[in-house]
């Protein structure tokens, strides 16, 4: 058994900040956390004190392990430019688990990431989420898949138009989309078929058993992934969201949850024009729930909680900036039961920190993964 004693406990259950707290970590769980538990004499005891003490992080939309930093072609599996339509690709079949990013992750305090294809294709295959230490890759994994990924904007419409193969077009993006839509519908109706993987990796989404995280910076390609996802009764989540401040009530309405980021970044292209900082506190404002992300190696992975910073100062309440990086990403991604908070019962994923999170000078001392420190 492990106690952590000592430190100011951020559970971010019901917004629960402890003082002078001890966590009781067995079996990889916590089995208690308060202010007055007596700990036994066999426990292996961190000294928190004055050391603040959170869930580990999660980073929702990466691309680690299939972007490496340090190689270029040769370690670069984010896109398959050779098809707009490949939902059957599998981001877990990319993914080299010695990339540094890893170890990078962990000096962040991030402890869960998502690994996504990249948005060359109106459709890119399956997303996963893993832990941010293991073996293997197959070690790592905490769900598979978490969502399917497309893309709508400039990308897809950039990377084939140039080829004058479609799209070249918006209007070509949303085509694309519904006839992948379309085709699987009949696919499912359809008897004594034939095996088709690229169909049968959509059928959980128009199941509605899994989401289609739709890749949309601007608002009126937002809009056009809510007007697909409700022509086909189908679960959406958008990600950047870089002008959702602009319909924010709109995705508050529907209940359509976003993934914003990656903050520290410029106006790399046209449909970066409208980014602004204050889109966290505008959304939030509006009831959106949001999780904040890196789009690792766009902005360093260990800069999540710096991100989240930057959205404060801007105008969101420090809570809420906290918890899109812990709690709102995994309810986001349906693993709340387990990771998220620190509760009993929970997995004892859990970052001590030198400092308050939003001091510049904040450091990540130690890091545990279900109870095994690896950091």
């Amino acid at each position: 058994m492990i106690a952590i004693k000592g430190g100011t406990v951020y559970t971010m259950n019901d917004e629960k900040i402890l003082h002078d707290a001890v966590i009781l970590i067995e079996g990889g769980k916590i089995v208690d956390i308060g202010c007055n538990i007596d700990v036994p004499s066999d426990c292996e005891v961190i000294d928190a004190a004055k050391k603040h003490v959170m869930p580990g992080f999660i980073d929702i939309h990466t691309h680690v392990g299939i972007m490496e930093e340090v190689y270029r072609i040769e370690g670069n599996d984010t896109n398959e430019t050779t098809d707009p339509v490949t939902p059957h690709l599998r981001a877990i079949d990319a993914i080299n688990h010695e990339d540094i990013a890893f170890s990078d992750a962990l000096s962040g305090g991030v402890t869960i990431v998502v690994v996504t294809p990249g948005s060359a294709n109106v459709v890119g295959g399956e997303m996963v989420a893993l832990r941010t230490s293991g073996c293997t890759v197959d070690d790592m994994v905490i769900k598979n898949p978490v969502g399917i990924k497309a893309a709508l904007g400039e990308n897809p419409k950039r990377v084939y138009g140039n080829d004058k193969k479609m799209p070249v077009t918006r209007m070509a993006n949303a085509a694309l989309l519904r006839k992948s839509l379309v085709e699987t519908i009949n696919y499912i109706q359809e008897k004594n078929k034939k095996r088709d993987l690229k169909l049968e990796s959509l059928v959980p989404v128009i199941k509605g058993q899994l989401p289609l995280r739709v890749h949309a910076h601007r608002a009126d390609d937002i809009l056009t992934a809510v007007r697909i996802a409700e022509e086909f009764g189908i679960k959406i989540i958008i990600e950047h969201c870089t002008e959702g401040y602009k319909v924010a009530d709109l995705l508050a309405r529907k209940q359509i949850p976003v993934v914003i980021g990656p903050i520290i970044t410029n106006r790399a292209k046209v449909e970066l024009k409208g980014i602004n900082l204050k889109n966290a506190a505008i959304l939030h404002k509006a009831g959106v729930k949001f999780a904040i992300m890196t789009d690792h190696p766009v902005v360093p992975i260990k800069y999540l909680a710096l991100s989240a910073a930057l959205t404060v100062r801007e105008g969101l309440p420090e809570m809420e900036a906290l918890k899109a990086i812990t709690l709102y990403p995994a309810q986001i991604l349906g693993i709340d039961e387990y990771y998220g908070t620190l509760e009993p019962g929970k997995n004892a994923n859990i970052v001590i920190l030198s400092d308050d999170i939003f001091d510049i000078r904040c450091r990540v001392e130690q890091v545990f993964i279900e109870g095994k420190r690896v950091y």
